[in-house]
């Protein structure tokens, strides 16, 4: 069971906001090209790659982004804790709590493709524990589990 863990989790413009405040108390300034990847992302329902994020963004504003423009944003994203990447996806997703900084478990369905955010701060932190223990010191957990979510049906 996951342990008790209490945050707000913004939504929509105010999920924006949020990115905006934790990306400035970083020292780094929320530039329209920033905000425009943070929108894209966040109307994302699963994970997202930088090509799908550019081709998002160049829909919406009528000329071409370049996804390694959209990469190195979401390179800043993961540092600051607005965004997390799902690694075995090589795709990202919108940090629903930008201001709690913690380990993320992504449960990740091989079928549809959704992703489930969960908090276990027990387990992360085990994680932690054992790689200081064998003499590693821990900057990103990455913890997945790969398998079947609840709605899609067994073959």
């Amino acid at each position: 069971m996951a342990h008790a863990h209490t945050h707000q989790e913004p939504q929509g413009a105010d999920l924006s906001v949020a990115a905006k405040a934790t990306l400035e108390r970083a020292g780094e300034q929320w530039t329209a090209m920033r905000a425009s990847v943070f929108e894209a992302l966040a109307g994302f329902d699963k994970p997202a790659s930088a090509y799908d994020i550019a081709d998002v963004m160049s829909q919406s504003q009528g000329r071409r982004v370049a996804a390694n423009s959209v990469y190195r944003i979401l390179d800043l994203f993961v540092g600051a804790n607005l965004a997390r990447r799902v690694e075995s996806a090589n795709a990202y997703v919108a940090n629903a709590h930008p201001d709690c900084l913690h380990d993320c478990i992504f449960l990740v369905c091989d079928k549809c493709g959704q992703i489930t955010h969960i908090d276990d701060d027990r387990l992360t932190g085990a994680v932690r524990d054992a790689a200081v223990g064998a003499g590693f010191r821990p900057e990103r957990p990455v913890i997945e589990v790969r398998g079947r979510c609840a709605d899609c049906p067994k073959d």
